[in-house]
This record gives C-alpha cells, sequence and structure tokens, in this order.
C-alpha cells in the first residue's frame, strides 16, 4: 500500500526540523549555551539553573536581580542585557510566566501629607511626590530649576517654571517651605563668564558684560557696581542679588 502524505504536512515538518536544528545548532558547533531541558519560569530559575544554560556567575547574579523583582514576558527577559541573543533565542520558546499582579491604586508613598512642610532647597524628589497634586513631571522641573538657580529664595519663583500655572501653584504652596541660607551664591569676583550665562537670570550679552566691568574695575568692590553695565535692570539685579556674593 502507498502512503501517501499531504504537502502540507511535510512543510510543517520541515519548518520544526529547520527550528530544531538552528536550536541545536549552537551545541553542535561548540556554542557554550544550552536549550533549557525543560519549560521553565525564569522566576523560579536559581543560579545554578542559569549556570547551567552557560551564563557566567556574573551574568547571573545581574540576571537575579532581575527575576527577584519579577519578570512577566519574554519581553522582560530580553530586557536582561546580560542575557546574550544567543541564549534568548534557545530559551525564548520553553517559557512561561506568571501573571502580572495589578498595582494598587494608592501606592503608601504617595498619600498627601498632612502638616508637614518640605523645604524648597533640600527636598528629594520622592519627597515631593507625597504632595497632593504634584506628580512627576512638576518634582523633576522643580528639581531642576532649583539647581540651575542655585536655590529658591521665595515661592513664586515656582511660577517660573515651564507649565506651572496658578491652579497648580496654589495646590502646592502650603506643603512648602524655603531655608534662604541654603541658597548657593556665586562670588562675582572669581565666577566665569560660562557660569553666569548659565544662570536662568541672566543672558550671555548681561554675563559677558559684567565680565568686561569686572576686569576694567580690576574687581568689584560692591555688588552694585554691576548696574553699571546698561544690560542689567534694576529688575534683573534685584531677582540676581541673591545669588550674587564678594
Amino acid at each position: 500500500m502507498k502512503i501517501t502524505i499531504s504537502t502540507s504536512k511535510i512543510a510543517d515538518f520541515e519548518k520544526r526540523r529547520k527550528e530544531y536544528d538552528q536550536k541545536t545548532s549552537y551545541v553542535k558547533s561548540g556554542n557554550r549555551y544550552k536549550v533549557p531541558p525543560l519549560r521553565f519560569d525564569p522566576n523560579k530559575y536559581e543560579k545554578v539553573d542559569w549556570l547551567k544554560l552557560g551564563l557566567s556567575e556574573k551574568q547571573v547574579n545581574v540576571v537575579l536581580k532581575f527575576t527577584r523583582k519579577g519578570i512577566y514576558s519574554n519581553e522582560d527577559l530580553q530586557k536582561i542585557f546580560v542575557i546574550p541573543a544567543v541564549l534568548f533565542t534557545l530559551m525564548k520558546d520553553s517559557t512561561f510566566y506568571p501573571c502580572k499582579p495589578i498595582a494598587n491604586k494608592i501606592e503608601k508613598s504617595k498619600v498627601p501629607i498632612v502638616n508637614v512642610e518640605i523645604d524648597l532647597n533640600t527636598a528629594s524628589e520622592s519627597e515631593l511626590l507625597v504632595i497632593k497634586g504634584l506628580g512627576p513631571y512638576f518634582a523633576k522641573a522643580i528639581l531642576k530649576y532649583q539647581n540651575e538657580l542655585g536655590g529658591f529664595v521665595r515661592k513664586s519663583q515656582l511660577m517660573e517654571i515651564y507649565k506651572m500655572n496658578s491652579e497648580t501653584y496654589d495646590k502646592i504652596t502650603p506643603y512648602l517651605k524655603i531655608d534662604p541660607s541654603d541658597v548657593r551664591t556665586m562670588n562675582i569676583n572669581e565666577v566665569t563668564v560660562e557660569e553666569l550665562n548659565a544662570h536662568p537670570y541672566l543672558n550671555w550679552g548681561q554675563a559677558n558684560s559684567i565680565i568686561k566691568i569686572r576686569m576694567q574695575k580690576n574687581g568689584f568692590k560692591d555688588l552694585n557696581e554691576i548696574k553699571q553695565s546698561h544690560l542689567i535692570n534694576e529688575e534683573t539685579f534685584e531677582k540676581l542679588l541673591p545669588y550674587l556674593s564678594l
């Protein structure tokens, strides 16, 4: 009796054989990475299991840092930078994962604080984030602007931050305080033109003008002398004054 095998079955067989050959070729060619013997949950693999697949001890230690936090897909597994592409290809069809837990809608770390004021000049991002109405964008923006200024001297400077509006400002300011002693100043007789230009209240022309006057006078004796620059008006001087020293 003649047995006939359909074309589709032959094609399916060839496909599976090709996939198998691709996997085993790594081992046949002497590659150190091995195909996992059984299907496995990467989160439950121990150090010895990863070592058997061909990873070094150093690589395994990094992998375990990720898996102990929990990974939930091959996409997560592929993001572990120490896993070579060759090994990922060998094991990606042997993995299975637990369901990803649903995060609580309210995290304890983000519960708004009550009757506590946070110092704008010493606060960390995590401390700012506990304030109701102040999200990650403004927390980062406040810290960035605080660094550029040298510190805040008044709360109203928050309104100088891009996208800050009066509604958000009114929500967060009751939880904030300022200690002016934390402000970092620039010695006007030592500061460079680049450092002056980097300050939010000055542009290059103003910074360069201050340096030129300093050279002409062989150093400033009084901070008010920078107003001799026609580019420094009274408003700019008053804003800049808390950040200058002799």
